[in-house]
């Protein structure tokens, strides 16, 4: 199963990079975690936001086109225990499915990302930084994968 990570922003401080790559390390090697950045759209002073969503939309989508499954990250979505994600990526496992997550710009997805996606996932009611997101989604993602094996990291 392959997980892609479209993330719009690039040059991650360091920490990222290190944070996602711990997790992604210890990841079973039938699940593989990519990370893809998108260029943000550009934000002029004289130009509307939603012209730069509309082009950070554009391609997210089309990056998540070829994927089975997408999940848009979105505060407005559904809160998920690590359980429940451990029950979405058993699905996808015998599916086999490739999975594209979404993560939005400083102004967030626009309703068509949200509309496309086959569920919109809050990680949090509090906004979250996107660097942060980033190494958040990579533990769960670990951590579901560890519920999956009956392995002892997850504590309930």
């Amino acid at each position: 199963m392959r997980i892609t990570v479209l993330a719009v922003g690039t040059r991650m401080p360091g920490w990222v990079v290190t944070g996602i790559d711990t997790y992604r390390k210890r990841l079973p090697p039938h699940i593989k975690l990519e990370i893809v950045e998108i260029s943000p759209g550009v934000r002029a002073a004289r130009a509307p936001v939603a012209a730069a969503m509309e082009k950070e939309a554009e391609q997210l989508l089309k990056r998540a086109a070829r994927a089975d499954r997408v999940i848009a990250l979105d505060e407005r979505g559904k809160q998920w225990r690590s359980t429940g994600l451990a029950e979405r990526m058993r699905g996808w496992q015998d599916e086999a499915a490739d999975v594209a997550m979404l993560i939005g710009g400083a102004d967030g997805l626009t309703d068509e990302c949200r509309n496309r996606a086959d569920a919109v996932w809050s990680l949090s009611q509090l906004t979250l930084p996107h660097a942060l997101v980033r190494v958040v989604l990579a533990e769960q993602i670990y951590r579901a994968s560890t519920i999956l094996q009956g392995h002892p990291y997850h504590r309930e």
